[in-house]
């Protein structure tokens, strides 16, 4: 080798020693370190990205003081050379559950200030990865055996259908954006849509309660299947009708339109006449709701089990009461419009009947320790009649007794009454009363 060789061959040594430094080791852009609750199995090199966008990479790995793990990474995009702002948060995230080592820190930039370089986003802005046997750890034994049970039943599933699967895979994708376009619509009104789970456990736990019913429904349904089955001659026959009778049926809806036409007036009609149809039935529910109980006790009245018991038997017998009271009524008539000319001729005197049974009664109530007493007071002469005119005249008080003898008695107390056996009546007082003791009544 000649000396201008060497010195050529020196010089490229030292350029590419330079590109090697001033690219791969020379001052690149700013540097973080990440404070973890665990690593993650990240390693030198894994990428940082932003929006699945790479901005940088992981520079080195060490433990802190209290056991966490401190990732320095440094950001080599031009557009953040001058630095992340305060806020932004990092997440370590994997290929997929069952990747090892495809780890990459995923970047949520903030809103905040420019952070310097060699700064420390502290742990509460980091979030660390799940393993896949994390999550399995947090299962009982129980459910990791159906789970396992569950994978090798698929690759049983599986086994021999590659071609199938692939094909089939193609339009797994459209089909997860169907499903999401329809799970956002579903979730639109989500309370209807937490209705609808709500009622559709209700019935499904009704069902569940009457699985037995159902059992037995759809033995019933079977055996009508058969049961038609065996009618297919019949069935046969009325297919071959059914054309006939949709034509016939296509004809009566024609109809039917002009119908609904002539109608739409009334409807139109019935909508104005019927607004305040439902504050009516809103008042009228409180009602009907205090009626149920009435109407349920009618209903016994109505009908009830057993003879003779309601109204219906009631008037089923109607009939022979009506032929047996048809003669009645009709004597209780005449014996009516018979006696109509005597209550005329007594309705002037009911005044009078009506006195006389009531004041005979109060007379002859009162008694005491001698016997029954009444008070009476007779009066006579109230009046005299003039003959010439016809008309009665009020006298004074003073000649009414005029030419009338009294015959009053002076009875003892106790005279009204059968003489007592121990001889206390009629009683005289020792005879200071003036009384006539003989004055008694007849008998013994």
């Amino acid at each position: 080798m000649t000396l201008a060789r060497a010195g050529v061959l020196g010089v490229l040594v030292i350029g590419l020693i330079a590109v090697g430094y001033f690219v791969l080791g020379g001052n690149g852009g700013p540097t973080y370190k990440l404070v973890f609750e665990n690593s993650g199995q990240l390693v030198r090199g894994n990428s940082v990205q932003i929006s699945g966008r790479s901005v940088g990479q992981v520079k080195d790995l060490t433990l802190t003081e209290n056991n966490q793990a401190e990732v320095e990474v440094e950001i080599t995009d031009e557009t953040l050379a001058d630095g992340l702002p305060a806020g932004t948060k990092a997440t370590v995230r994997q290929a997929s559950l069952s990747s090892v080592a495809g780890r990459y820190i995923s970047l949520q930039l903030g809103t905040g200030p420019k952070l310097e370089s060699g700064e420390t986003i502290p742990a509460s802005s980091t979030v660390s990865t799940v393993d896949l046997d994390q999550l399995f750890n947090t299962l009982d034994a129980p459910t990791r055996e159906s789970l396992q049970k569950v994978i090798q039943g698929s690759a049983t599933w599986y086994q021999g259908k590659g071609a199938e699967a692939n094909e089939a895979a193609k339009y797994f994708a459209p089909a997860l954006s169907s499903t999401s376009k329809l799970l956002r619509e579903l979730t639109k009104d989500q309370g209807t849509f937490q209705s609808l789970i709500v009622n559709g456990s209700k019935v499904v736990g009704a069902l569940a309660q009457r699985r037995s019913e159902i059992s037995q429904l759809v033995g019933n349904a079977n055996q009508a299947s058969a049961a038609i089955a065996q009618e297919s001659t019949a069935l046969d026959e009325s297919l071959g009708e059914l054309p006939t009778t949709l034509k016939r049926a296509n004809s009566t809806f024609v109809n039917l339109r002009a119908t609904l036409d002539d109608l739409e007036p009334l409807v139109d009609v019935s909508l104005e006449q019927t607004k305040d149809l439902e504050p009516f039935i809103k008042e009228l529910q409180p009602l009907l709701e205090e009626a149920e109980p009435t109407v349920a006790d009618l209903s016994q009245i109505v009908k009830k089990q057993g003879a003779n018991n309601d109204l219906t038997d009631l008037m089923a017998q109607a009939p022979d009461i009506a032929k047996t009271a048809t003669p009645t009524f009709k004597n209780t008539t005449q014996a009516i419009n018979d006696s109509l000319p005597l209550l005329s001729f007594a309705r002037p005197y009911s005044p009078d009947l009506i006195g006389l049974f009531r004041d005979f009664g109060q007379t002859n109530a009162y008694y005491d320790a001698n016997g029954h007493f009444g008070r009476v007071q007779a009066i006579t002469n109230a009046f005299s009649y003039d003959e010439s005119t016809n008309v009665l005249t009020p006298q004074d008080p003073s000649q009414r007794l005029n030419g009338v003898s009294t015959g009053n008695v002076k009875r003892c107390p106790g005279g009204a009454s059968q003489a007592a056996a121990d001889g206390s009546g009629p009683y005289t007082e020792g005879g200071t009363l003036d009384c006539d003791p003989t004055k008694v009544l007849p008998g013994p």
